[in-house]
């Protein structure tokens, strides 16, 4: 069996495999709401109550992508110019979030071990978990309907959350050993906002010359 086979069209839209993905995912976005738990009950004690919705970064990329699986296990064949922009918005919040939320997760975790935090068990769970995050999400681009304006209003958002997140200090919480590179951190965390952009964008392209 050629290892190419598993980014193939036909493994990854199979049915039975697009169900497993789809099931992995929510379990995954529900256990991401849990985790941020704590953060989130801080949040509404403490900070105004709009900014909630920016505390639990991943989970809501996981939400975005589990979303847009959907549209592939239930193609509409008609849909309204509503439906197809709500589509399009979907699946690319998907994609850079999904990109952008699973390669800052790791680096974190690698970047506080780096500096004496020590790792156990659930740290390597996470570094998987949100591996496959970005690495799901550029492969199934090549199958969605977003194009480059909807991946521009999907960077905008990131930008957003980044601002709101490094201002209010609502960012997800770091490991201790993290606290006093708090502005290498916040810089790190818009250029990856970009980079995720940018790959998403390079996806699309490759995307289009298939066509």
């Amino acid at each position: 069996m050629q290892l190419s086979l598993f980014w193939s069209k036909s493994f990854l839209l199979n049915r039975p495999f697009l169900w497993l993905l789809f099931t992995v995912n929510l379990l995954g976005t529900i256990y991401g709401y849990i985790w941020y738990d704590s953060q989130l009950q801080w949040t509404a004690a403490n900070k105004p109550s709009w900014t909630i919705p920016f505390v639990p970064d991943s989970p809501t990329a996981s939400l975005f992508f589990t979303m847009a699986l959907l549209y592939l296990l239930f193609p509409i064949n008609h849909p309204s110019s509503f439906a197809k922009g709500a589509r399009v918005l979907i699946e690319a919040l998907a994609v850079v979030c999904s990109v952008k939320y699973g390669v800052w997760a790791v680096a974190m975790i690698v970047a506080g071990a780096a500096q004496g935090d020590i790792l156990n068990w659930t740290h390597y769970m996470l570094i998987a978990s949100h591996l496959a995050m970005a690495v799901e999400a550029l492969l199934y681009y090549r199958f969605m309907k977003a194009g480059t304006t909807a991946l521009v209003v999907a960077l905008a958002w990131l930008l957003l959350n980044d601002t709101i997140d490094y201002t209010l200090n609502v960012n997800p919480w770091l490991p201790d050993e993290l606290e006093d590179d708090r502005g290498a951190v916040e810089w790190f965390t818009y250029g990856l906002s970009l980079a995720s952009f940018a790959a998403a964008w390079l996806v699309g392209r490759l995307r289009e010359r298939e066509k």
